[in-house]
């Protein structure tokens, strides 16, 4: 619109801040201001005064005040957990329309100091000079009213839920987590790969996996062929199979007979057509119903990848072919697992960050993990205070004091063998666990959190696992009873990270792979790393969302990813 206020790139430009509180010029790509460089200021905007800016966002709340000649908006646009007081007089716009939770508002203004003495926290409001765009709601419809929602709730609106306080900060806290995984590897050299989704090989070993098929499809299809079209009958293989031999015998006669070239090759062409029809009704009258067999098995070969596919438990074992090339390297992407719980700690569809290290053993691999962890623990405290804020409001008012603690103080490290030990102990002393203690145990969540907030008070590395509960990728110690493994354990979740010095040794490893009742052959390829070039190497998985639970104290993994998948459950 020609009468529109649009906002000189320079006013834009100083409301945009560096990381000292300066103004610097800063490209957007889109002509409004985020409401972040206005609030986030150490003056809180109050130094803006005067400017003319343009803004959009969301209603939190909204009010008609002076008997409907003006209204206050609480508007919020994702960039940051504070809302921007907006006023807008009537003569602008109808207000009605305005004030419900959810419009969507789009308006240029000038900021303004709030008067003394209205209650507000704000150090700056934004008083509307004209009205660009509204997105309208029916309040009376809006799924998401103002009063206190659970994150319950909110997992049946996925759609909406991502409008609320608490669902915002969460995203702006993955997304630094996610920014900040990047930054580590990067800064210290590692190569971000991308691993396949779909896989043919069990890297846990567990077998709850989701197949990958078009199989199902080609069942659906083949049977509404068949009704369609009913496979021919023996006799109409039989009259088919007539007629080749009688186009067959007209050839051969004309050849006898030394006929004309071009009766000849008419007659060919003939049975040519005839050879065709035969084989295309002999291959209808075979098809049936169901799942193809071979040796009263489903024959996969079928399938669009001409055998078994599944989606990813884990980006491990083909990252590592890379690490055995390139060093260094990460992968950072969703896995799933086909595991039938309704837990607060599972889900089906989740994202792993898994770096692999070549020329390096277990002690490198602990001191990579302690590392990353303290990393994005100082990178949440530096670049998302405001929403860990908002975290402790609402959820769990220790987390900002728990990130302190993993940033700042060095982890314990204690094997296996010495932890059930202390188990053992507490156990002795009166303490009560739902699950046993004994070597050779997989440690419970109740376990670790017992080692790690009751015992240790602190995050503790516990290493060397017995090599019955560890997959088989895991390098054989000499006691042949334990494995490389590594485990670390915050406060809160209990296992963050899971790791170990890979099994470099072919001989080894093969007889791991045997042991475990797994077939040699999809591993053919890894085990081709260990013919060609072997060499020491280790890494770690850490699943990310439990590294969001850890961060923000919120207690149902449900709630730290966008869009949820658990069974039953696989909304949009």
């Amino acid at each position: 619109m020609a009468d529109e206020i649009v906002p000189p790139a320079s006013q834009l430009a100083a409301v945009s801040l560096g990381n000292d509180g300066s103004t610097v010029q800063k490209a957007q790509f889109s002509n409004r201001v985020l409401i972040r460089t206005i609030l986030d200021r150490p003056d809180g905007g109050a130094k803006l005064a005067g400017q003319k800016i343009r803004i959009g966002g969301w209603v939190k709340t909204g009010r008609e005040q002076g008997k409907g000649a003006f209204a206050f908006l609480e508007v919020n646009d994702g960039s940051c957990p504070a809302n921007l007081q907006v006023m807008v007089d009537s003569s602008l716009y109808d207000l009605s329309k305005l004030v419900a939770t959810g419009t969507c508002v789009t308006v240029d203004g000038v900021l303004k100091v709030p008067p003394e003495g209205k209650g507000t926290k704000q150090k700056i409001e934004l008083s509307v000079v004209k009205v660009i765009d509204v997105g309208i709601v029916d309040a009376t419809k809006y799924p998401l009213p103002k009063t206190k929602l659970t994150l319950e709730f909110l997992r049946d609106v996925l759609h909406l839920r991502s409008r609320t306080n608490s669902i915002s900060a969460v995203a702006r806290i993955r997304n630094a987590l996610a920014f900040a995984t990047h930054s580590f590897f990067q800064e210290h050299s590692f190569l971000y790969i991308h691993t396949p989704i779909i896989t043919t090989s069990d890297c846990e070993g567990a077998g709850e996996m989701f197949q990958a098929t078009t199989l199902i499809n080609y069942i659906e299809k083949l049977e509404q062929d068949l009704i369609d079209n009913p496979p021919p009958t023996e006799a109409d293989v039989e009259a088919a199979r007539l007629i080749v031999k009688e186009r067959g015998d007209v050839v051969a006669k004309l050849k006898a007979a030394k006929a004309s070239k071009e009766e000849i090759t008419a007659a060919v062409a003939e049975l040519k057509i005839a050879k065709e029809s035969f084989a295309h009704i002999e291959e209808r009258s075979k098809l049936k119903p169901g799942l193809p067999k071979k040796d009263g098995n489903v024959d996969y070969s079928k399938d669009f990848f001409g055998r078994q596919a599944f989606l990813t438990v884990s980006g491990q074992l083909q990252v590592e072919t890379y690490a055995c090339a390139l060093s260094s390297v990460y992968t950072f992407g969703p896995t799933f697992r086909a595991e039938n719980s309704h837990t607060s700690r599972h889900l089906a569809e989740f994202w792993m960050v898994e770096p692999e290290i070549a020329f390096a053993d277990l002690e490198d691999d602990m001191n990579c993990a302690e590392a990353f962890v303290k990393y994005m623990c100082k990178w949440l405290l530096e670049k998302c205070y405001d929403d860990m804020e908002l975290m402790a409001k609402n959820f769990d008012s220790g987390c900002i004091d728990r990130l302190k603690l993993v940033e700042s103080t060095p982890f314990g490290r204690i094997t296996y063998t010495e932890a059930i030990k202390l188990l053992e102990e507490a156990v002795a002393k009166g303490k009560e666990f739902d699950n046993n203690v004994e070597w050779g145990i997989d440690l419970a969540s109740e376990h670790e959190r017992y080692l790690t907030e009751v015992l240790f008070q602190k995050p503790l590395i516990v290493y060397n696992y017995p090599k019955g509960i560890k997959a088989f990728y895991m390098r054989l110690n000499d006691d042949e009873k334990t494995v490389a493994a590594m485990d670390v354990l915050v406060p809160k979740v209990g296992e963050l990270i899971g790791g170990s010095q890979r099994e470099e040794r072919y001989d080894v490893i093969k007889k791991r792979i045997e042991e475990m009742g797994l077939p040699i052959e999809p591993y053919e390829w890894y085990l081709d790393l260990r013919r060609y070039g072997t060499v020491k190497h280790c890494g770690f998985g850490l699943g990310f969302e439990r590294m969001i639970l850890f961060a923000t104290g919120i207690d149902n993994i449900r709630d730290v990813i966008p869009f949820p998948r658990y069974p039953g459950k696989a909304d949009l």
